[in-house]
């Protein structure tokens, strides 16, 4: 039986179909100008020195830290666009010194015939120093204009030779209201948005999707166009399709970054200052990000040991049991016992009296060296010992009127006596307070000393 011969492709096969269809609508609706982008007004408002060098073609070599999408690549591009200069893009999480080295070559190259290269570097700080200092020759040269872009901060993740060399521009995450200015246009853009598909959503839904886009447009447009893809052509999209859309969606946050710091920072400081709502606060959104339980665990711990201390001790008992109570009941439920321990520190009684004295008898030790024992209260097991002195006029607290002697000293001879742990007037400490100033009152005209000595 002969065959069937096959049809022929049409003329718009998979090589004549438009590329630029396949491309996410964030890449899509990327800005073509300054005036198109969203947010950052500190840095591009009109006048501001930043624009105008940009806008005039006098670009240098920079830093751009801020969180994701908040238009770090997009300001890379514009940059090379308003300079005239080759743009040429690498990522320090899929590239080695040898492409780097490259991409350098070609840039030199460029150069020596009369062209820049915007030479853009994302995720810079995750190239080492030895990679890091690659660009220094060639950024002194004018060879290339670098432009590298972090989340992190340059302080820390960067090499000090490479931000001599590069000013340092701080971004911000972009706020809702602009977000939805940049959903907006991608819905009326008929050339590249969704213009043309009929797309019907309501400005509550926009808003909606800024929101939960977190400071990241092209998260935001992201979260469009998988709602425009769900409703179909011509398609109205619905509150059921918004809520599907953002279902378990995470907030931004960076397990290892300074956000993360940051955050934990804002937790302790609100333990500190008795204010457990916002202290709640910080916890809940660190265990929304995807922070570790147990070490929140040893913070809350810290804290009770560093903030609470004697004035209630109990909270370092609670702070343990809390962490025991999440080792055995894991996520979620064991969260819940962080957040009474949280709620539990923020509210008693604080004091670091503890924490100061022994900080303070840390530091003694550091200045004065190795001081010896006094001869009191060294022990004497043997007849050499005791015949040297060991043990010498030593005074059995319970034997001793009070069960306390009152002019035995406790530190070595040089150093004289010390006072480390000034107890508050806060919680059980109060009457710590009172029995040691007593005391100490007592010891000092024991020895003959006035009694402020």
């Amino acid at each position: 039986m002969a065959r069937t011969k096959a049809p022929a492709l049409p003329e718009h096969d998979l090589l004549t179909v438009d590329r630029d269809a396949l491309r996410p609508l964030a890449e899509r609706m990327r800005p073509r100008t300054l005036d198109d982008m969203v947010g950052q007004r500190r840095l591009l408002a009109p006048n501001t020195a930043v624009r105008r060098a940009i806008e005039s073609g006098r670009v240098h070599s920079m830093i751009l830290w801020g969180p994701p999408g908040c238009g770090k690549t997009t300001l890379a591009q514009l940059l090379a666009h308003y300079a005239d200069a080759e743009f040429r893009a690498v990522s320090a999480v899929l590239v080695g010194l040898p492409e780097v080295r490259q991409v350098l070559a070609e840039a030199g190259l460029r150069f020596s015939e009369g062209r820049r290269t915007v030479l853009f570097v994302d995720e810079v700080h995750r190239f080492n120093k030895a990679q890091q200092d690659a660009f220094l020759p060639h950024i002194e040269r004018g060879t290339i204009i670098f432009v590298g872009a972090t989340t992190e901060n340059p302080s820390f993740e960067l090499n000090s030779a490479l931000l001599s060399r590069c000013r340092v521009h701080v971004m911000e995450a972009v706020s809702p209201d602009d977000i939805a200015i940049a959903l907006q246009r991608a819905m009326d853009d008929e050339e590249r948005g969704l213009g043309g598909r009929g797309l019907q959503v309501a400005p509550e839904q926009l808003q909606l999707i800024a929101r939960a886009a977190d400071g990241d447009v092209r998260r935001g447009l992201t979260f469009l166009e998988i709602a425009a893809d769900l409703a179909g052509e011509g398609g109205v999209v619905t509150d059921a399709t918004i809520e599907q859309v953002l279902a378990d969606r995470t907030r931004r946050f960076d397990k290892g970054g300074e956000q993360f710091y940051d955050q934990i920072s804002a937790l302790h400081k609100c333990v500190r200052s008795s204010n457990p709502d916002a202290a709640l606060y910080w916890l809940a959104r660190m265990l929304d990000g995807g922070a570790d339980p147990s070490y929140l665990a040893r913070r809350i711990t810290r804290m009770a040991v560093e903030d609470i201390g004697l004035a209630d001790p109990r909270a370092l008992q609670m702070s343990i049991e809390a962490w025991d109570a999440y080792d055995r009941l894991g996520s979620p439920e064991g969260e819940l016992a962080l957040a009474q321990a949280v709620i539990y520190l923020a509210t008693t009684a604080k004091s670091n009296a503890a924490y100061t004295a022994f900080n303070t008898a840390r530091d003694d030790v550091r200045e004065l060296g190795t001081l010896e024992v006094p001869m009191h209260f060294r022990n004497a097991p043997t007849k050499l010992m005791k015949q040297l002195g060991y043990g010498k006029g030593y005074q059995y607290d319970h034997d001793a009127a009070g069960g306390i002697a009152l002019d035995q000293t406790g530190f070595p001879d040089a150093m004289g006596e010390r006072v480390y742990y000034t107890p508050s007037e806060r919680g059980l400490e109060a009457r710590f307070k009172d029995k040691l100033d007593a005391l100490r009152a007592a010891r000092a005209q024991a020895r003959g000393e006035d009694d402020e000595a």
